[in-house]
């Protein structure tokens, strides 16, 4: 179908809550605790590694209402807060409560009151003596030391992907080029901190969060408190936004667990300091990627050694360490492939999710390294690419699901285009002091689960009602990226009915079917095509059930009923089959995709580094992505705006770092360096619209892809900039004085 002739879908339809958010009216968790609610405040170790001996809860119960809960009164159950479904057998090393503390931030004990002043006041009262440990900080010597740290003596886990000949690959290579990546550990700075009510009601408890997966908080609640998952409701709450950090649980177990012992509903909020200190962060990882050519540069093969640290528990960091391999046959064509990742567990703020699930550090990784291959051989880098990326519908040699319409090429080709790269690839000097230069990288990302160990399916149901209005009862997480206006907008382009006439429903696992929740960017790709094909059923029976009525044929045609030339009014239509006929108008669809096509993204950056200071100021930026089609064009673009920002501050600025007794030297946002608005460029977007089969309307994905090539491109700009090789991120001030300094050696 030609775009100009949608109705919705393209259209920048203004998300259904954008003006409560703007007028400050829009309720999050922490607005609207429930009555009788106990505020709960979490006692956190101040030590990265330390055995409680003695703790002290006297002086605080003395207070007048407060309920305390030690890691003495707490199940011993393991869990890993990563799991989402039964069966998928993610190593458990957490507890609701510790009395060995394994990190700055681990969890001791839950006080609670019917303040969060007094809770926070009592909390303070609490006395603890600990044994303090040897703290285990740095990744690559964490797996001599795992025994200190937990008991259980694992000293990592280790994963591989293999594929091809690759001793033949590199015997008869014309050049073998390596590189040593390090990409830092982050935090998610969402403006909202984490929250979580959990309300004993009867038999059920009900736990409200705003989460990504509502099925995985309730399955890791079910394992601690041995429930069964029908008594369990979790309600996907209003959220303020994640990047990833609240889809692995963190405190709904222990919220859960405290209301069910008390049979009181408790209540707990965080502050900036405890989310950063406690919650999850983006895994650092250290690289080695080594590259077989031949004379042409033609890639003939590919090794990897990663060391991840996951932080003091395991969490999810596997999962996202084998996603980082899985992605690295999907950009170039490598016809021969090691990957090999061993992640290890050290006493710092755990590691998880985070926005791109592993794509950014490996594409950051692979795209500085080949681009330092390109300078050191004399290969121009754009060729290079060009020579090497993948084309449209090949295969991944990994196992992995076809690319699907790949548009990498074309991503590229334009943008080199638009962005002037052969005219501007030269570095410039003005005045002996600042460096002009560009820089651009490649990536790639998925669209769902579809051909990997973890299933992927949604169901939705749609009902028309007798107004001509309509719902779609699904369970989608609304993260703040306008998922449930872009849902609205495909239903109403099937139906014909008026978006503002449409109400999408988030997660609830009591009332709303079962989805396997806002990850693997599957949301527009599998979410999406079942709002489609949930909306094209009811339709269907909306036309067979009125002409059964009629007693004539009755068609669909632009949004309405046709029936001999006549159009019939949908409300009206409605309203007589339900009562003439005893029939509503509502469809269940269950859709299982059989496709997980790439999405693909290249991204142009110019920036200005300053020999003196230090300072990088990114001056242009150019992102072109291949999406398929836009839903939403509104939405696509405010996705690349947040992704680019998360991106530089990676580049450039963000990190938590850690001292040799594992105290965080990061605690707050004055320490913790955001790329802010005036240090923003303003970004040059190209999207690639070309239908993508088995996607909604030909979308795919573009919230998590966004941000995976920006720190290379700002990277490989800076690097061209001085002609260093800098390949320890965040590019601090101090790292690049002492690259400029070194410049001419």
């Amino acid at each position: 179908m030609d775009k100009r002739s949608y109705k919705y879908i393209g259209r920048n339809v203004t998300r259904f809550d954008a003006v409560d958010k703007v007028r400050g009216r829009f309720p999050y968790l922490a607005d609207e605790p429930f009555p009788n609610a106990l505020f709960g405040a979490v006692l956190f170790s101040p030590h990265a590694n330390a055995v409680v001996k003695k703790i002290d809860v006297s002086e605080a119960s003395r207070i007048e209402g407060v309920e305390i809960l030690t890691y003495l009164d707490a199940p011993n159950a393991r869990y890993n807060g990563s799991e989402w479904f039964p069966g998928q057998d993610d190593y458990p090393d957490e507890t609701v409560l510790t009395g060995h503390a394994r990190h700055v931030g681990d969890r001791i004990a839950l006080v609670m009151a019917d303040t969060e002043e007094k809770a926070r006041k009592a909390r303070d009262l609490v006395r603890v003596e600990y044994e303090i440990l040897p703290a285990v900080t740095l990744p690559e010597t964490a797996a001599d030391m795992a025994g200190m740290l937990h008991e259980d003596g694992v000293k990592s886990f280790d994963g591989s992907i293999c594929y091809g000949d690759l001793e033949k690959a590199f015997s008869s290579a014309a050049y073998i080029e390596s590189d040593t990546v390090t990409t830092p550990k982050i935090h998610h700075a969402a403006m909202e901190t984490h929250s979580v009510l959990a309300i004993p009601r009867g038999d059920v408890l009900e736990v409200r969060t705003p989460c990504q997966i509502t099925f995985g908080v309730q399955y890791s609640i079910a394992q601690v408190l041995d429930m069964p998952l029908s008594k369990i409701r979790v309600i996907k709450a209003n959220m303020g936004g994640t990047f990833g950090g609240k889809q692995e649980v963190v405190f709904e177990v222990l919220c859960a667990w405290a209301a069910n012992r008390l049979k009181r509903p408790v209540f707990i909020n965080t502050t900036r300091e405890e989310t950063i200190l406690s919650t999850r962060t983006r895994a650092a990882v250290k690289g080695k990627v080594e590259t077989a050519l031949d004379a042409d540069g033609t890639i003939l093969g590919r090794s990897f050694e990663l060391i991840v640290d996951a932080g003091a528990y395991l969490t999810g960091t596997k999962k996202v360490m084998m996603a980082m391999g899985k992605k690295a046959s999907r950009l170039y064509r490598i016809p021969a492939l090691s990957y090999k990742g061993s992640v290890v567990r050290t006493s710092t703020t755990p590691a998880g999710a985070c926005r791109g699930y592993g794509s950014p550090q490996i594409h950051t990784i692979t795209e500085i390294h080949t681009d330092l291959m390109c300078r050191r051989l004399g290969f121009d880098p754009v060729q290079f690419r060009l020579k090497n990326l993948l084309g449209e519908f090949e295969e991944d040699p990994s196992g992995g699901a076809n690319i699907g319409k790949a548009r990498v090429i074309e991503c590229l080709s334009r943008g080199a285009a638009a962005f002037g790269w052969e005219e501007n690839k030269a570095p410039k000097v003005s005045g002996g002091r600042f460096f002009t230069a560009t820089g651009f990288a490649c990536c790639t990302h998925g669209n769902g689960y579809y051909k990997t160990k973890y299933h992927d399916f949604s169901n939705m149901s749609l009902r028309l009602l007798e107004d001509g209005s309509a719902i779609l009862r699904a369970s989608i997480h609304e993260l703040g990226s306008g998922a449930t206006t872009a849902l609205a907008q495909i239903v109403g382009e099937v139906t014909g009915i008026d978006v503002s006439k449409i109400t999408v429903t988030e997660a609830d696992t009591q009332f709303t079917s079962y989805d396997s929740g806002c990850q693997a960017s599957r949301v527009i790709y599998v979410c999406g095509e079942c709002a489609r094909l949930v909306s094209e059923a009811a339709v269907k029976m909306l036309t067979q059930e009125a002409s059964k009525l009629l007693d004539r044929p009755v068609r669909f045609y632009e949004g309405g009923l046709v029936c001999e030339g006549k159009k019939l009014d949908l409300g009206a239509a409605v309203r007589e089959i339900m009562e003439k006929r005893r029939v509503s108008i509502e469809v269940n669809f269950e859709h299982r995709p059989e496709s997980n096509p790439a999405s693909f993204g290249v991204h142009f950056a110019e920036v200005t580094v300053d020999k003196l200071t230090g300072l990088v100021k990114v001056n242009r930026y150019l992102a072109i992505h291949d999406i398929g089609q836009a839903i939403n064009e509104s939405f696509v673009r405010g996705q690349i705006y947040g992704g680019i920002q998360m991106g530089i501050g990676m580049a450039l600025s963000e990190e938590l770092p850690f001292d040799s007794m594992g105290i965080p030297r990061v605690r707050n946002f004055d320490k913790y360096h955001l790329v802010n608005a005036p240090d923003m460029p303003d970004p040059e977007i190209i999207l690639i619209e070309d239908n993508e089969p088995g996607g909604p309307f030909g979308a795919k994905s573009i919230g998590e892809i966004s941000t995976v090539p920006v720190s290379a491109a700002i990277v490989n700009a800076v690097n061209r900039a001085l002609g260093s090789s800098l390949t320890d991120l965040p590019l601090t001030p101090a790292k690049v004085v002492e690259a400029a300094r070194n410049m001419g050696e």
